[in-house]
């Protein structure tokens, strides 16, 4: 998960108050689910090895987090890319993105491997193939490629099932007792190209299709303009978390298996579920930003507009509490503790931004990336 400022530029003109909170809104509320499903790669632990409240956390962060967050943020930035495009064009655009992939290569290689920052910039490239299509043809896109990569997911998945068993694997970066920070970057150096090339051949589809909904929901203007897609909100409040909810059951129990089988079909449920969870998310929370009851939920746009500080933020605070040249607490938690801490870490970041856009407008790392993109006498109107 990672995550990259999603945000478009927002227009010099009109005050900050006329912003729409619903964009914000989710990504910070992305934001803090994502953090919640990277304590396990934070810490360590095997998901298949949790027992009695340690599998409780892990069953309501299946059925209610994983896959869910990561594909808000992935349509929030196909979302970005598009207004970036239609208000600036390819060149600013492709200049942004660079800026990104630089970013993102080094969190990857100085602070923690499960950047998706790089892989964002890099992919998101492709948004300029399908620049100039309208919102129904950015959804058929979407739909084809989405499908063909869970397809592909459950066929292999399948042919497992049918072999001899095979233990499952963690997936987790190779840290043990001792190692230096200066062992863990080099090994995160040399294995950034390829982890970049591989990874963004491997999700390329999926993550395309993310920011081809997200582009659509630019051309609609869902996100600005809510009151005018009621219908539509509701439907996927409805169905969304109907089909997430199922889904994310369903992950939850094949996260109890310790077969690869069961982990392999667990990628494309987890990502089927969390699309459709992502939606029923966007459905809620679009309904009651039209009703004006967002409530306690408006704090997280604070948090949504330092997106990117408060990511890279997490990764920097978790490796220092669970790797070995730190806090050296690399297996020792499971997953009720790091919940609460996600949770209680979470909340301290939605109340610290809010004091960071009080007083800043937005964070140290969008400062930065909007200086280098649009240079010092644009980047308080960008």
């Amino acid at each position: 998960m990672t995550v990259p400022d999603t945000s478009p530029a927002p227009a010099p003109a009109g005050p900050v108050r006329d912003r729409s909170p619903l964009p914000d809104v989710l990504r910070g509320l992305a934001l803090a689910g994502i953090l919640i499903v990277n304590m396990q790669d934070f810490a360590g632990f095997r998901v298949w090895r949790q027992y009695g409240l340690d599998s409780a956390a892990q069953v309501i962060t299946d059925v209610l987090a994983n896959g869910r967050f990561i594909s808000i943020f992935a349509m929030l930035f196909g979302w970005g890319a598009a207004g970036l495009l239609a208000r600036q064009g390819a060149k600013l655009f492709v200049k942004r993105h660079l800026v990104l992939l630089l970013v993102g290569s080094l969190h990857f290689i100085l602070v923690w491997h499960g950047d998706i920052i790089s892989n964002y910039a890099l992919l998101g490239l492709t948004m300029l193939l399908f620049r100039n299509l309208g919102a129904g043809a950015l959804v058929g896109a979407a739909t084809l490629m989405g499908g063909w990569w869970l397809f592909t997911g459950v066929l292999a998945a399948l042919t497992y099932f049918n072999g001899p068993a095979v233990p499952r694997s963690a997936n987790l970066p190779d840290i043990a007792p001792g190692m230096t920070y200066l062992q863990i970057m080099t090994a995160r150096a040399q294995e950034f190209l390829g982890d970049l090339i591989g990874g963004s051949l491997y999700n390329g589809f999926w993550l395309v299709a993310l920011f081809c909904l997200g582009a659509a929901a630019h051309r609609m203007n869902l996100l600005t303009r809510p009151q005018e897609h009621v219908p539509l909100l509701r439907k996927l409040a409805v169905w969304g978390t109907l089909i997430g909810v199922i889904l994310g059951i369903w992950l939850a129990y094949l996260n109890m298996h310790a077969d690869y089988a069961s982990a392999l079909l667990g990628i494309p449920v987890r990502m089927g579920g969390g699309l459709a969870g992502a939606l029923g998310y966007v459905g809620l929370i679009g309904l009651l930003t039209v009703q004006g009851r967002l409530g306690w939920l408006k704090h997280f746009a604070s948090s949504g507009r330092v997106a990117m500080s408060n990511y890279l933020a997490q990764s920097l605070v978790m490796t220092t509490v669970f790797y070995p040249y730190a806090g050296a607490q690399w297996g020792r938690w499971g997953a009720a503790s790091t919940l609460a801490l996600a949770l209680a870490f979470g909340a301290v970041q939605v109340w610290l931004s809010g004091l960071i856009v009080q007083r800043y407008g937005s964070g140290p790392m969008e400062r930065l990336v909007r200086r280098l993109v649009y240079g010092p006498r644009r980047e308080n109107h960008a």
